[in-house]
């Protein structure tokens, strides 16, 4: 049997593969319910779980709030306004406070890389292999890899609010292949999720699965991905 060649380019998620949001306790430190009582380290751990692996529609989310949440990693606009109605949903209906807690979702200090983001970019860039990024998102990640100094190692960026498209939607990792010029058949797509990364498999990319935990619970994850599907990177 012929050995499978190595893919010749690599996409890859951002939130959960790439970069993962990191919360402050002191972030609540001032923040109240509508009852007026603070918000416990359990209630806080939830608010922010939900805020960054949200699966479904939001319990108390409902009408045009609904339409946002459904849509708002196509629009900006409908983004916060669907993140302002799950914070209204868990408590927090005053909407300084929930505007202050929703932008350090957009803040580029509050996304911490994996211990191999930084290394994986840069030896991929190194050893001359095309990188792109696919995410559903509502803001301008750039400015987050810019952060960390590897904006300019990405080759192509497939946002779904500039694209008009979601995960698993072939337009969005068409969005990525096309500037990279790269055959899908040849480039490796790696992510946290096997329902919308995954669906990169059914344009004929391979994929790697790599799991959404702590930083310090998933350090080479990515170099792993990268090497088992046969790239070879420099030391």
């Amino acid at each position: 049997m012929t050995p499978q060649p190595a893919p010749r380019a690599v996409l890859f998620d951002f939130s959960g593969t790439l970069f993962r949001f990191e919360a402050r306790d002191d972030w609540f430190t001032d923040l109240r319910d509508d009852a007026g009582k603070p918000f416990d380290p359990d209630r806080q751990a939830t608010i922010i779980r939900r805020m960054v692996q949200p699966v479904g529609l939001p319990d108390g989310v409902d009408g045009d709030d609904r339409i946002a949440w459904e849509k708002r990693d196509l629009d900006p606009a409908l983004h916060r306004v669907g993140y302002l109605a799950l914070l209204r949903a868990a408590g927090m209906s005053n909407a300084d406070q929930a505007n202050s807690l929703y932008d350090r979702v957009l803040a580029p200090e509050s996304w911490v890389p994996f211990a191999d983001t930084v290394e994986v970019l840069t030896r991929l860039s190194e050893a001359g292999v095309p990188i792109g990024i696919v995410s559903n998102i509502a803001f301008d990640l750039r400015k987050v890899l810019a952060l960390h100094g590897v904006e300019d190692l990405v080759g192509a960026y497939a946002l779904s609010y500039e694209v008009g498209a979601i995960k698993p939607d072939p337009r969005i990792f068409h969005a990525a292949l096309d500037p990279l010029g790269v055959p899908a058949d040849e480039v490796l797509m790696v992510g946290d999720s096997e329902t919308a990364d995954g669906g990169a498999r059914a344009l004929g990319c391979s994929f790697a699965l790599v799991h959404d935990v702590p930083p310090a619970q998933r350090p080479t994850a990515l170099l792993d991905a990268v090497t088992a599907h046969g790239i070879e990177l420099r030391a």
